[in-house]
């Protein structure tokens, strides 16, 4: 065979085959969240989300190019090294909210039927959803004076994955004066609106983290108008 005529026969076997364009369809997973610090992040399929609980995500597939198709979905979301999903869903987007401790995978499965039955599937990679396992405490003291600093009776920084919180603040008698039920909550030094006296009080909170760890803080809570950081430190 003549170069011509395998050349021409080579065309005509490439003219033969579908291209692949930009009308092929596809999806694009994304994952959107907000952080701890309220700042809203969109991930990618193959990317890792670290973050504490409870975290309420939002799975979209993102599919181009489906015109004339008729597109099925499967959300399949995995516990680590498992491999049987412990959550499906089948809509072209879901939203999760996780609380437990630990890592997990979520992958789409999208399959695209043409009008004359022909199917193509693809499967995304898979994005991580890691959540940390859950700390929490409480100052035996603050000071409600006004000076901007440790004004308020709040967790200790660095709490996190708190899934269930319930703190509450007794005076010496037992007669309860403030309470709250998230862990971002605080105690102003206040009962009925009017500031109390100096001096001690208890706390109790009782909690739960994502990694299934109970809290049952109980603790003297010293309320000090008259101490100031600031004169503190200058008066070591």
């Amino acid at each position: 065979m003549k170069i011509k005529q395998i050349l021409a026969f080579l065309a005509a076997l490439l003219a033969a085959i579908p291209a692949f364009s930009d009308e092929y369809p596809t999806i694009s997973p994304t994952a959107t969240y907000t952080d701890s610090s309220g700042s809203q992040h969109v991930e990618q399929a193959g990317g890792v989300i670290s973050e504490q609980a409870p975290l309420t995500v939002r799975f979209d597939a993102n599919p181009q190019n489906t015109a004339g198709l008729v597109v099925n979905y499967q959300w399949s979301v995995y516990l680590e090294a498992d491999t049987v999903p412990d959550i499906v869903r089948y809509d072209e987007w879901m939203e999760l909210t996780f609380t437990t401790a630990g890592t997990k995978s979520i992958i789409l499965k999208a399959t695209f039927t043409d009008s004359s039955g022909r199917q193509t599937s693809f499967s995304s990679e898979p994005i991580r959803i890691t959540i940390s396992e859950s700390k929490l405490d409480f100052p035996n003291a603050f000071s409600p004076n006004g000076d901007g600093i440790n004004d308020t009776y709040k967790a200790k920084e660095g709490y996190q994955s708190i899934v269930e919180f319930q703190a509450t603040i007794f005076n010496r008698w037992g007669q309860k004066i403030y309470s709250w039920d998230d862990p971002s909550g605080e105690w102003d030094g206040t009962f009925n609106g009017k500031p109390v006296k100096e001096g001690t009080y208890f706390v109790y909170v009782k909690a739960k983290g994502a990694d299934g760890h109970e809290y049952h803080i109980r603790r003297d809570v010293n309320l000090l108008r008259g101490y100031s950081e600031n004169r503190a430190a200058n008066n070591p």
